[in-house]
């Protein structure tokens, strides 16, 4: 729609406004007070609430259900507590009849590190399938309630087991220094690592400039790109499984996995 002065159009008497600020400003208000429903959160309304918080030691959700039982005014309980909290900021004490007193659960902040500059499998080399020495396979191990973590890595040929117990449990920087701990003595030895998504292998770079090698990483939810390593893990669960992460348990997991690979290699 093209737009004339004001000035310079006349229709009639009447002078074209259509276009002016001042005139859209007016329909404006005017359409916005037409609209507008009346506040049901009145003064009125707020000193009942403040009286039944402070002297019936109601909830907010109490307050809410009970003016919407008898009909008199619809207040949600955020309203209310929106209202506590403003009170709060300006110095007031209404925050301190909540029963929480307004101490919500924080969200946990999410502090994983994203995996950059991931090498897919797809462009793992076809000669990693488990005859040739020097392909590894990695994963960790979470014992039930939080009681620790493990890190686990695996020489596919040769069944040759690695383990450590993670202090500062899927912490991706403080895993790659045991990962790297763990397969420096073998760092002529290693041709390739896979692994999967899990975020305590964000610092994957680190670990690969260390041992001078790559890292593969499966797709999700493909355990079965993985095998060696899976089948390892199940091997050492029933050891940690309801059990405190101490250095006993960690040797009864060696142990089993040593007793499963000496009878595999036995009916060979």
């Amino acid at each position: 729609m093209r737009c004339y002065d004001v000035q310079t159009i006349n229709l009639g008497a009447k002078v074209c406004n259509f276009c002016h600020p001042a005139y859209a400003q007016r329909q404006a208000t005017a359409r916005k007070q037409r609209m507008c429903k009346p506040r049901t959160y009145t003064q009125e309304v707020k000193q009942e609430v403040h009286k039944l918080l402070i002297q019936e030691q109601w909830s907010p959700q109490q307050i809410s259900g009970y003016f919407k039982r008898i009909g008199k005014v619809t207040v949600s309980h955020e309203t209310i507590y929106a209202d506590i909290r403003w009170d709060k900021i300006c110095g007031g004490t209404l925050w301190k009849y909540c029963r929480h007193k307004l101490k919500y659960r924080k969200k946990t902040l999410n502090k994983t590190l994203p995996i950059l500059n991931r090498i897919s499998i797809d462009q793992r080399p076809p000669e990693v399938d488990g005859k040739r020495f020097g392909d590894w396979e990695m994963d960790t191990i979470v014992v039930p309630n939080n009681k620790g973590a493990i890190v686990t890595l695996i020489e596919k040929s040769r069944n040759y087991l690695l383990m450590e117990k993670l202090p500062y449990g899927k912490n991706a920087k403080e895993l790659a220094k045991i990962v790297i701990n763990l397969l420096l003595p073998y760092k002529s030895h290693i041709r390739t690592i896979t692994t999967d998504n899990g975020c305590e292998f964000a610092a994957h770079i680190e670990i690969s400039k260390k041992l001078d090698t790559q890292i593969f990483f499966a797709h999700p939810y493909s355990s079965w790109e993985k095998g060696a390593i899976e089948n390892m893990n199940k091997l050492i669960r029933p050891a940690t499984k309801l059990l405190s992460l101490t250095e006993q348990n960690m040797f009864m997991a060696k142990l089993l996995f040593i007793n499963y690979k000496h009878a595999t290699h036995t009916n060979m």
